[in-house]
């Protein structure tokens, strides 16, 4: 051990000598930068695009108004269920509305099938409004509640959305405008944290849910290249859900659904819209604990589906180049291989730079995050923002915000390790355990 604190201390002097600070600069400089600024840029610029487009756009009077499904998946929402209902049930869709809230395991939930059933006889609903729910009384898991939806509804338009996310009342009107184009199979909504006064890991969300979710979604639509549509919110063709066979077993029910519609988009030349302006709203996890249970399952998910289940699907045959490289980039190397480089090089960084160095360099990667973020942030507050009094309450949350997404990146090392060594996504709570372990192993 002291032969190799030696080492360094003598390696830090040959650095040190001539053009020493230059020469460390260039050592130990966070070279990953140079693809997460062009990568944000390019949001921006798609989101200018988008801006500039969305500014000189003439209004068109739509008389196409296909019957739609929308397919609640409930569990233990208990009464933000009424609010989910009720939202659909106001929306201002000229079309038939059928709302088909679908509690999976029933005989556990009285809590929540009693709101369905007490919403159901009691609510006043209009001539194009139908709700028809469905009691599942052995739990099943997400993927099985998605697909008795697809099953039992009638419409050519399916929303998916979560028991506990309710909506602004021309989200249906915004969503279904897109499927006038027979090239989209699917459509992703926007996300906003509703709970984002309840504590400060939910107003961290709430700023993430903007930034890099919503913007980076617009921006990378208008190239085309959406890497996922939520599972809490998003809309689909029913024929073409129907063709490649719904939703599939196992967890990251949303992503994989995604991927194996990319998996057409070459040969069929498709595209997923982002619709801005078709707002969900829903509960973030409001402590520390519950939040970072659900990154442990979120990113865990990202290397179980694109490195266990669906690494056939990356290849430019099936995506195009566009989407390949892009799923590269931001899929295989931002959310499974960067968070290793980041951690690597913070541990490098304590152990061999001298006090003084080690705080220029976090003071300096801070400062370039914080611009990158506040960037952000700017065009969401000039371009994007419906609720700009609302989101300005954010700003304050910035400067944190580069510090919270570092620690979710070391955090995402430990979900991807969970994965790899341990299967997580076997241990994954949108599924009973006996449902998963009949899936296919990959």
């Amino acid at each position: 051990m002291n032969a190799l604190v030696e080492h360094l201390h003598a390696w830090l002097g040959e650095v040190y000598g001539a053009n020493g600070h230059w020469r460390l600069f260039l050592m130990v400089f966070p070279y990953f930068l140079l693809l997460e600024v062009p990568l944000n840029l390019m949001v921006l610029l798609g989101t200018l695009r988008w801006f500039v487009r969305k500014r000189s756009a003439l209004p068109l009077h739509n008389t196409w108004h296909p019957r739609v499904s929308c397919i609640i998946t409930c569990y233990s929402e208990g009464r933000d269920v009424e609010l989910t209902l009720r939202s659909l049930a106001e929306q201002t869709y000229p079309g038939m509305i059928e709302i088909i809230p679908i509690v999976d395991g029933a005989a556990a939930n009285q809590a929540t099938t009693e709101v369905v059933r007490r919403f159901k006889a009691e609510q006043r609903m209009p001539r194009n409004r139908v709700i028809r729910p469905i009691a599942k009384w052995q739990r099943g898991g997400r993927v099985s509640s998605l697909n008795t939806g697809l099953a039992y509804s009638t419409g050519e338009i399916l929303i998916n959305v979560d028991g506990d996310t309710s909506f602004d009342n021309d989200m249906v009107v915004r969503m279904v405008s897109h499927f006038r184009d027979p090239k989209v199979p699917a459509v992703a909504g926007s996300l906003r944290v509703r709970n984002a006064g309840q504590s400060w890991v939910a107003r961290i969300q709430a700023l993430e849910y903007l930034l890099s979710i919503h913007m980076c979604k617009i921006g990378l639509a208008e190239w085309n290249l959406v890497n996922n549509v939520s599972g809490a919110f998003g809309a689909f063709r029913r024929s073409f859900l129907q063709q490649i066979g719904g939703w599939d077993t196992h967890t990251a029910e949303d992503l994989d659904l995604t991927l194996r519609i990319k998996a057409y988009f070459r040969r069929y030349g498709l595209r997923i819209p982002f619709e801005p302006q078709a707002i969900g709203h829903t509960d973030a996890p409001a402590t520390l604990r519950s939040f970072l249970d659900q990154r442990l399952r979120w990113d865990g998910d990202l290397f179980f589906v694109y490195v266990r289940k669906h690494r056939h699907v990356f290849t430019p045959r099936l995506l195009g180049w566009p989407n390949f490289l892009m799923l590269m980039v931001s899929g295989l190397f931002f959310q499974l291989v960067l968070p290793f480089i980041i951690l690597g090089y913070s541990l490098v960084a304590v152990i061999i730079l001298p006090f003084t160095a080690l705080l220029f360099y976090s003071l300096l990667i801070y400062a370039l995050y914080l611009a990158m973020s506040t960037l952000l942030y700017l065009g969401l507050m000039l371009m994007v923002s419906e609720r700009p009094r609302q989101d300005l309450r954010l700003i304050w949350v910035l400067p944190f915000y580069p510090l919270a997404m570092y620690a979710l990146r070391c955090w995402s090392v430990v979900a991807i390790l969970n994965e790899t060594l341990r299967r997580g996504h076997e241990e994954s709570s949108m599924a009973p355990w006996w449902v998963l372990k009949r899936a296919n192993r990959f």
